[in-house]
Protein backbone atom coordinates (compact mmCIF):
# COMPACT_ATOMS: atom_id res chain seq x y z
CA UNK A 1 0.00 0.00 0.00
CA UNK A 2 1.57 3.79 -0.91
CA UNK A 3 1.21 6.54 1.48
CA UNK A 4 0.63 9.69 0.11
CA UNK A 5 3.16 12.04 0.98
CA UNK A 6 2.66 14.99 3.44
CA UNK A 7 3.18 17.56 0.98
CA UNK A 8 0.76 16.53 -1.66
CA UNK A 9 -2.30 15.76 1.53
CA UNK A 10 -1.49 19.23 2.60
CA UNK A 11 -1.90 20.61 -1.08
CA UNK A 12 -5.16 19.03 -1.60
CA UNK A 13 -6.36 20.18 2.16
CA UNK A 14 -5.16 23.91 0.73
CA UNK A 15 -7.30 23.66 -2.56
CA UNK A 16 -10.37 22.60 -1.05
CA UNK A 17 -10.28 25.01 1.67
CA UNK A 18 -9.15 27.68 -1.05
CA UNK A 19 -12.40 26.13 -3.16
CA UNK A 20 -14.45 26.64 -0.09
CA UNK A 21 -13.89 30.41 -0.23
CA UNK A 22 -11.78 29.96 3.43
CA UNK A 23 -8.49 31.23 4.22
CA UNK A 24 -5.80 28.97 5.17
CA UNK A 25 -1.77 29.32 5.67
CA UNK A 26 0.96 27.29 6.14
CA UNK A 27 1.94 28.20 9.86
CA UNK A 28 4.42 25.44 10.16
CA UNK A 29 6.11 23.61 7.39
CA UNK A 30 7.22 20.07 8.68
CA UNK A 31 8.93 16.77 6.61
CA UNK A 32 7.53 16.64 3.46
CA UNK A 33 7.69 13.02 3.22
CA UNK A 34 5.87 12.06 6.67
CA UNK A 35 5.10 14.60 8.68
CA UNK A 36 1.99 14.29 11.11
CA UNK A 37 -0.29 17.45 10.72
CA UNK A 38 -1.84 19.57 12.67
CA UNK A 39 -4.60 21.42 11.56
CA UNK A 40 -6.59 24.39 13.43
CA UNK A 41 -9.47 26.11 12.53
CA UNK A 42 -10.07 29.12 13.39
CA UNK A 43 -13.63 30.66 13.51
CA UNK A 44 -13.51 33.86 14.88
CA UNK A 45 -11.07 35.49 17.80
CA UNK A 46 -12.72 33.85 20.47
CA UNK A 47 -13.22 30.15 18.88
CA UNK A 48 -11.01 27.82 17.48
CA UNK A 49 -10.69 24.00 17.15
CA UNK A 50 -7.69 21.76 16.54
CA UNK A 51 -7.68 18.94 14.61
CA UNK A 52 -4.73 15.76 15.61
CA UNK A 53 -4.34 12.71 13.29
CA UNK A 54 -4.76 9.59 15.17
CA UNK A 55 -5.35 5.82 14.12
CA UNK A 56 -8.63 4.02 14.65
CA UNK A 57 -9.10 0.55 15.50
CA UNK A 58 -8.29 -1.07 11.29
CA UNK A 59 -5.52 1.29 11.29
CA UNK A 60 -7.11 4.25 8.88
CA UNK A 61 -6.55 7.81 9.65
CA UNK A 62 -9.12 9.77 11.63
CA UNK A 63 -8.81 13.14 13.16
CA UNK A 64 -9.88 13.93 16.63
CA UNK A 65 -11.01 17.10 18.00
CA UNK A 66 -9.28 18.92 20.99
CA UNK A 67 -11.45 19.82 23.47
CA UNK A 68 -10.08 23.39 23.81
CA UNK A 69 -11.47 25.93 22.02
CA UNK A 70 -9.29 28.89 23.07
CA UNK A 71 -6.92 29.76 20.27
CA UNK A 72 -3.71 30.90 22.58
CA UNK A 73 -4.25 27.10 24.55
CA UNK A 74 -4.14 25.43 21.31
CA UNK A 75 -1.59 27.43 20.19
CA UNK A 76 0.37 26.12 23.39
CA UNK A 77 -0.50 22.37 22.82
CA UNK A 78 0.93 23.09 19.19
CA UNK A 79 4.25 24.26 20.44
CA UNK A 80 4.52 21.64 23.01
CA UNK A 81 3.82 19.41 20.20
CA UNK A 82 6.24 20.95 17.66
CA UNK A 83 9.09 20.35 20.47
CA UNK A 84 8.58 16.90 20.55
CA UNK A 85 8.25 16.55 16.68
CA UNK A 86 10.35 18.55 14.16
CA UNK A 87 8.29 16.70 11.40
CA UNK A 88 5.11 18.84 12.50
CA UNK A 89 3.18 20.63 10.20
CA UNK A 90 0.67 23.10 11.28
CA UNK A 91 -2.00 24.16 8.97
CA UNK A 92 -4.46 27.00 9.67
CA UNK A 93 -7.79 27.31 8.34
CA UNK A 94 -9.90 30.76 9.09
CA UNK A 95 -13.57 29.42 8.06
CA UNK A 96 -16.44 31.80 9.64
CA UNK A 97 -18.72 28.07 9.31
CA UNK A 98 -15.89 26.53 11.28
CA UNK A 99 -15.40 24.42 8.23
CA UNK A 100 -12.28 21.98 8.47
CA UNK A 101 -12.32 20.45 5.10
CA UNK A 102 -10.68 17.27 6.21
CA UNK A 103 -11.96 14.37 4.06
CA UNK A 104 -11.08 11.17 6.73
CA UNK A 105 -13.41 11.01 9.77
CA UNK A 106 -13.33 13.17 12.78
CA UNK A 107 -13.85 11.90 16.30
CA UNK A 108 -15.54 14.75 18.53
CA UNK A 109 -13.89 15.19 22.08
CA UNK A 110 -15.88 13.15 24.82
CA UNK A 111 -17.96 14.99 27.60
CA UNK A 112 -16.23 15.74 30.52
Amino acid sequence: MSVLKTKFWVEALIRRAELGLAAVYVIRRGDEDAGAVLVKVVVDRSLAQLYVPARDDQGERVWSRRPETDEASLDAWCHKRIDQDPDLWVIEIEDRQGRHFLTEPVELPRPK
